[in-house]
């Protein structure tokens, strides 16, 4: 069975970096105030910390979030803008307290100029609210947010301003950005994570000398812009397929022009129900059919070759599929069951494990 994860992203981060401290890693911490580039090629030889000391290096990650300190501000890489297909630019998060068994599920509910998320967490809800800041105020939205919260508000919320987007290279001489830095489509799949580990595999896969050959960086960037656009066309279907005709912003998100990349699965899938992976994209055949059916996006027709198969057969595999579930779902134990356990195994045999890996 597929599956995914829910945790605290702030604790997974600081779990990664004591993982990394114990493997050696030498983490040195300050403001970055200069950065000195080479003159001949103009790569970034050094960087300058407030406190005065300089760090060299041959290759830089710059994960400086969304100003892009390296990639953007010194090297002027360049940004495509997606905002006409995803208007959604601003979010606002809030924790709140919860009562029950968790559910093993995000919801997302859609509102009139944008939508909001509930993450069920061990000891908390993370609840927040994506918006298109031309279709409702910031002030609204906050109150939106406020008036929908299943339990207690346990902070104020947090506002997060950003343009959906990506990096016209994520590699740029000799650095590579991850994470924020390299773009953001808007959270609505929980993305941003994924794209971080890509990109960090695809680095070591295609890791440079000291040459930086840019057959490595031409085929780097290639497999990072079709990443984010297979995501990007992925979470595109999501508004432009709706059908509500309530608010001005679902109206415009109807109305928009897509990606040639998109209309073109779209053209295929009414044709007659054919969706194909490409370039190792996240989104599996399973995932676009959902949407596709989920949304109202119904086929004309059907691949000739399904007239090949023994209907009694097929049939048959169904059934054995719809009982192997059943079954399976009847031996299973509830989320909070399945969590409980889990940690308990893990208190009486690994004690120095924080909780929040699960």
């Amino acid at each position: 069975m597929t599956h995914a994860f829910h945790f605290d992203a702030s604790l997974y981060a600081a779990y990664l970096r004591s993982y990394a401290e114990r493997l050696g890693v030498r983490r040195i911490e300050g403001k970055i105030v200069e950065t000195r580039l080479r003159g001949e090629d103009g790569f970034v030889e050094a960087v300058t910390l407030d406190n005065g000391r300089t760090i060299e290096g041959d290759l830089f990650i710059d994960c400086s979030g969304f100003r892009g300190l390296l990639i953007e501000q010194d090297l002027e890489t360049g940004y495509e803008d997606w905002t006409h297909w995803l208007p959604c630019d601003r979010a606002l998060a809030v924790p709140s307290t919860y009562d029950g068994q968790p559910d093993p599920f995000t919801r997302s509910t859609a509102h009139g100029s944008g939508w909001q998320w509930r993450i069920p967490l061990q000891h908390r809800m993370g609840n927040g609210l994506v918006y298109s800041s031309a279709h409702i105020s910031d002030d609204d939205a906050a109150q939106l947010l406020l008036d929908n919260l299943e339990g207690e508000q346990l902070a104020d919320p947090r506002a997060l301003s950003f343009t959906t987007g990506r990096r016209l290279l994520a590699w740029n001489k000799n650095v590579v950005a991850l994470g924020l830095a390299s773009g953001f489509v808007e959270p609505l799949e929980s993305t941003s994570i994924h794209l971080i580990q890509a990109g960090i595999a695809r680095l070591l896969a295609l890791f440079p000398d000291k040459r930086f050959s840019p057959i490595e960086r031409d085929e780097y960037n290639q497999q990072i812009q079709n990443l984010f656009e297979d995501v990007r066309d992925f979470v595109i279907l999501h508004y432009w397929a709706n059908r509500r005709t309530d608010s001005d912003f679902w109206k415009s998100c109807a109305a928009m022009e897509l990606p040639d990349s998109l209309q073109r699965k779209i053209d295929l899938w009414r044709s007659k129900a054919r969706i194909f992976r490409e370039n190792a994209e996240l989104f599996a055949r399973t995932s676009w059919v959902a949407v596709m059916l989920g949304q109202g996006i119904l086929p004309e027709s059907y691949d000739p070759i399904a007239d090949a198969l023994d209907e009694q057969k097929v049939a048959a595999a169904l059934e054995q599929m719809r009982l192997a579930n059943l079954q399976a779902a009847e031996r299973l134990p509830s989320h909070g069951e399945f969590l409980a356990e889990i940690l308990g195994h893990r208190r009486r045999s690994e004690p120095e494990l924080p909780e929040f890996i699960f």
